[in-house]
C-alpha cells in the first residue's frame, strides 16, 4: 500500500504507461507525460466518477490513454493496493474509444491487445459527428469539441444523450473561453502539442463555461462543474452531467 495517494498515482502512471513503450520512445514518454501531468485522470479516480459504471464510452480517445488508466487503476486495487479514503476503483467490463487519428487508433491496439482480445477494450477509428455511439453508461470526452463547429457540438452532445440511459454520466472537459490569459494559453498549448502529433489545427470552436453548461441542461443533464487545471496554466473546467433516474 502506497503511503500517498500523491505516491500511488505516480506509481500508477508507470503501470498505465508500460503497455506503450514497445511502439516508441515517443508515444511512451507522451503517455507518462499526460498521464502523469494531467489531473483529469487522477481526479477521474480520486472523486469516484467512473465507480461503478460498466460500459464506457471515450471519444476522442487517442492512443486509449484513459483505456489504460482504468485498466491499470482496476487491476491495482484487485491486489488490494488503493488509496484508503477514495471511493472503489472502476470496474468497467467494456471500455470503448473513438478516435479520428487511425495512428492512434492502431496504437492503442497495439499497447492493449490483451484488453482488446478479452473484450474489455475496443478501438474504433471513426469521426465522432458521424460514428455510432452505441449505449454506454458513462461517456467521457476530454478537451476535444472544441475542433468542430457548434452545430457539430450540438449533434455530438445530443447524440451522447441518447446513448445513456437513465442515472448515465457525461464528463466533459472544456476550456473556458471567458478564462482570460489561462484560455489563451490553453489554445496555444493545444497547437503546439497538435502539431507535434502530426495533426494540422484549424480554427477552435470554443464557448464560455456558462454556455456549454446551457447547453447540457437543455438536454436534461443536472451539471456540476470542477475546475481542471490543477498544475497547469491553463482554464479548462470539467462539467459532471448526470441524467435524473427513471421515476
Amino acid at each position: 500500500m502506497h503511503s500517498t495517494p500523491f505516491a500511488f498515482t505516480k506509481e500508477l502512471t508507470e503501470q498505465a504507461s508500460a503497455p506503450y513503450k514497445p511502439a516508441g520512445l515517443y508515444t511512451w514518454f507522451f503517455a507518462k507525460g499526460k498521464l502523469g501531468g494531467d489531473p483529469a485522470f487522477s481526479y477521474l479516480l480520486s472523486a469516484g466518477l467512473l465507480s461503478n459504471r460498466s460500459r464506457i464510452l471515450d471519444i476522442g480517445c487517442g492512443q486509449g490513454l484513459l483505456t489504460s488508466w482504468l485498466l491499470a487503476a482496476n487491476a491495482s486495487a484487485a491486489r488490494g493496493d488503493w488509496p484508503k479514503n477514495w471511493p472503489p476503483a472502476p470496474t468497467p467490463s467494456h471500455v470503448r474509444g473513438i478516435e479520428l487519428m487511425a495512428h492512434d487508433v492502431d496504437r492503442a491496439n497495439q499497447a492493449l491487445a490483451p484488453a482488446v482480445q478479452a473484450g474489455q477494450a475496443e478501438f474504433v477509428q471513426a469521426d465522432m459527428c458521424s460514428a455510432d455511439f452505441g449505449k454506454a453508461d458513462a461517456v467521457v470526452i476530454l478537451d476535444v469539441l472544441h475542433y468542430v463547429p457548434v452545430s457539430a457540438q450540438d449533434d455530438v452532445l445530443r447524440r451522447v444523450r441518447q446513448s445513456l440511459p437513465p442515472g448515465g454520466l457525461l464528463l466533459l472537459r472544456v476550456g473556458d473561453a471567458a478564462g482570460g490569459l489561462p484560455f489563451a494559453i490553453s489554445n496555444w498549448v493545444d497547437h503546439v502539442v497538435t502539431t507535434l502529433r502530426g495533426h494540422r489545427l484549424g480554427t477552435l470552436y470554443c464557448r464560455p463555461l456558462a454556455d456549454w453548461k446551457i447547453a447540457l441542461q437543455k438536454l436534461g443533464f443536472e451539471v456540476e462543474t470542477q475546475p481542471l487545471s490543477q498544475g497547469t496554466p491553463f482554464a479548462n473546467v470539467l462539467l459532471v452531467g448526470r441524467l435524473p433516474q427513471a421515476a
